[in-house]
């Protein structure tokens, strides 16, 4: 390539960087806060971003600055892995190892702290050397360029279960989690939440199906935070575990708080009236109003005004729908 081409392809990689440094640097998400602006923004390389992670933080390469063509192109390979600060801390303290008469294994305490916060926000679940097995494996297959450079822990044919290797393993899957979860798109994915809260929730409903209404409510009250916090830029997805707590409550005679957790849940489908949850729910805050002395009209014209828009086609009850969720 002569003098005047190199200094062209420069002039237009500098450009380029310009154009993507003035776009990130416009006033940061509600989810990122006010960052520095040291921070790269994580830019991975996928389609129709949520609108609440397009403007992550600040890119911290000047257009001005001096790069060669060789280091502009590298910042564009590295562009979409740098990681932004991150909003939850994950911490494996303690482990334990498992007996049965078939099988012997580690778990591994996972205590998931919000930034800044203190042991009232805190969520503590148990995974085995499996599970994170089975989740890098599911991940890699939508993922594979993001976790390219991923190193994983390998299964080893002796030595599993002394304190050196499981030490190593603690610290090995705190760095994993940390690193999936500053990622954008692997932290939104489905695959991720699922690994951080369906075993709690297949147990609940498990329990819910049982009638065991006090320690399904128990264990639903214990996920709801962090599915709260990991589905922030989808609201929706977590009125299935709300509607599951108003029927716990419901069923516990309790519906002061059934009530409570139903006007949660009927507040994120306020502009989602096709949702399956959406007349069950409206018919359960209507007999939970008139139950408590509360004004139930305007539940009522809302659910008249359903009826008059959709075919009367029969619909389950809200604890049928419950019932229903998380079954193998």
């Amino acid at each position: 390539m002569d003098q005047d081409s190199h200094c062209t392809a420069e002039r237009e990689l500098l450009e380029a960087v310009s154009r993507i440094t003035t776009s990130s640097t416009t006033s940061p998400s509600d989810e990122e806060g006010n960052q520095p602006k040291a921070e790269i923004s994580c830019q991975v390389r996928k389609e129709n971003p949520e609108k609440d992670d397009t403007q992550d933080s600040s890119a911290t390469l000047s257009p001005n600055s001096s790069m060669t063509t060789k280091e502009l192109q590298e910042y564009w390979r590295n562009e979409k892995r740098q990681c932004k600060q991150i909003k939850l801390l994950f911490e494996i303290p303690s482990t334990r190892i498992v007996e049965h008469h078939l099988s012997k294994y580690v778990m591994y305490k996972i205590i998931i702290l919000q930034t800044g916060s203190f042991d009232s926000n805190k969520s503590v679940i148990e995974r085995r050397y499996s599970d994170f097995e089975k989740l890098h494996r599911n991940l890699l297959e939508e993922f594979s360029e993001e976790l390219e450079d991923v190193t994983f822990p390998k299964k080893t044919l002796t030595g599993n279960f002394t304190e050196e290797i499981i030490n190593e393993r603690k610290l090995a899957f705190k760095d994993y989690l940390r690193l999936l979860y500053s990622m954008k798109y692997i932290r939104r994915s489905k695959k991720f939440i699922d690994f951080l809260t369906r075993p709690e929730l297949q147990e609940a409903y498990g329990c819910l199906r049982g009638g065991q209404y006090t320690k399904a409510l128990e264990i639903l009250l214990e996920v709801i935070g962090l599915q709260e916090r990991l589905t922030r830029g989808n609201p929706v997805a977590i009125v299935p575990t709300l509607c599951a707590i108003v029927v716990c409550h419901k069923d516990l005679e309790n519906p002061a708080s059934a009530f409570e957790y139903g006007e949660k849940a009927l507040s994120r489908l306020c502009v989602h009236t096709s949702h399956r949850y959406y007349m069950p729910l409206l018919e359960t805050m209507i007999a939970l109003a008139y139950e408590l002395g509360k004004d139930f009209l305007s539940l009522q014209e809302k659910l008249e005004e359903w009826k008059t828009k959709k075919d009367p086609i029969r619909v389950f009850t809200l604890k049928e729908l419950a019932v229903r969720e998380y079954v193998r």
